[in-house]
C-alpha cells in the first residue's frame, strides 16, 4: 500500500485542500519513521506514545492536534482501523493580533505610489481577504455593479461571499479596461501576465509601512485582523464577522472582540451607581 498516495486520494474525495493533504502526509511520513511495522500492526498505544513524546520535547497543542488529526484520518477513514482516538491536546493561548488604527491604514494607503499595488492592498483590507485569496481573485468572481464577489476555494476549500467597498468599484473597472482583462484572467496580475506571488505583496506592505512610519510589526494578515476589529467598531455582529471572515467556528472570531476590549473602559460599573 502507498500510504501517501492513498492519503492524497481520499483528501481529494473528501475535497481538503492540497495543504492540508501535504501536511497530513508530512506526519504520517514522520510517525512511520520512527513506528517501522505494517500500518495494520499499529496500535492505540503506539500512537498515544508518539503523542506523548512530542508533548515532552514541549511540541504546541496546536501542533500535537495536527498529528492527531492526521493519524485519525489514516487509520480510522483510510484503514478503517477501529481506535477511537478521543484524545485532545489544550491549544496554545491564542495572542491577540496587531491591529492597524484607520489612521495608519490611510497613511499605509498613501505610502503605495503604484496603482495597481494600492489598489491590491485596499482590496485585502476592505474585504477582509487573506493574501492566498486576494491572488487567486478571478474577474468572473467578482459582481462589481452589486458590491460583492466571491472567494472560490478558501481556506478549508470552502467559497464564501466577500463585500467590494463602493469606494473602489470604479477604480476595480478601471484597473481591468488598462490591464485588458477579460472574466477568465486574474485580477491582478504582473506584467508578464503571471498572478502575484504571495511574496510580492507581503513585500509591498513592509515596504509601504517603513515609508510611513508605521513601527509595528505588520503583515499581510494585520490588515483582515484590522478589518474585523474596525468591523466590531462599527456595532457589527460576531456572527456576521464570523461570515464575512469565513471562520468555521464563532470562537475564532471572538478574539476581534477582544482586541476591540480597550474601548469597554469608558462604560460604568452598575456597582457605581449603588
Amino acid at each position: 500500500m502507498d500510504i501517501l498516495e492513498a492519503i492524497e486520494k481520499e483528501g481529494k474525495r473528501r475535497r481538503y485542500s492540497s495543504k492540508t493533504i501535504k501536511t497530513y502526509q508530512n506526519c504520517i511520513k514522520i510517525f512511520f519513521r520512527k513506528y517501522k511495522k505494517e500500518p495494520k500492526k499499529i496500535t492505540k498505544k503506539d500512537i498515544r506514545e508518539f503523542l506523548e513524546k512530542l508533548a515532552e520535547k514541549n511540541r504546541s497543542g496546536n501542533t500535537i492536534n495536527v498529528y492527531l488529526n492526521s493519524l485519525k484520518f489514516f487509520f480510522e477513514d483510510i484503514l478503517g482501523k477501529k481506535m477511537k482516538l478521543n484524545i485532545k491536546y489544550s491549544k496554545t493561548p491564542q495572542k491577540l493580533p496587531i491591529i492597524l488604527t484607520k489612521e495608519e491604514i490611510k497613511r499605509l494607503f498613501s505610502a503605495i505610489e503604484n496603482p495597481t499595488h494600492k489598489l491590491m492592498i485596499q482590496l485585502l483590507y476592505s474585504a477582509g481577504l487573506r493574501v492566498s485569496e486576494l491572488v487567486n481573485l478571478k474577474i468572473e468572481d467578482l459582481e462589481i455593479d452589486n458590491g460583492y464577489g466571491f472567494v472560490r476555494k478558501g481556506k478549508g476549500n470552502k467559497d464564501r461571499i466577500f463585500i467590494i467597498a463602493d469606494t473602489l468599484k470604479e477604480k476595480i473597472r478601471k484597473h481591468i479596461a488598462k490591464k485588458k482583462l477579460n472574466e477568465y484572467n486574474y485580477l491582478f496580475v504582473s506584467n508578464r501576465k503571471n498572478k502575484y506571488s504571495i511574496r510580492s505583496i507581503q513585500q509591498i506592505i513592509k515596504k509601504a509601512a517603513r515609508k510611513a512610519g508605521i513601527n509595528k510589526k505588520i503583515s499581510c494578515h494585520t490588515l483582515r485582523h484590522s478589518f474585523a476589529t474596525h468591523l466590531v467598531e462599527q456595532g457589527v455582529t460576531l456572527n456576521e464577522i464570523q461570515a464575512i471572515l469565513g471562520h468555521k467556528s464563532p470562537e475564532t472570531s471572538l478574539i476581534y472582540i477582544h482586541t476591540y476590549s480597550p474601548k469597554l473602559l469608558n462604560i460604568k460599573s452598575p456597582i457605581d451607581d449603588l
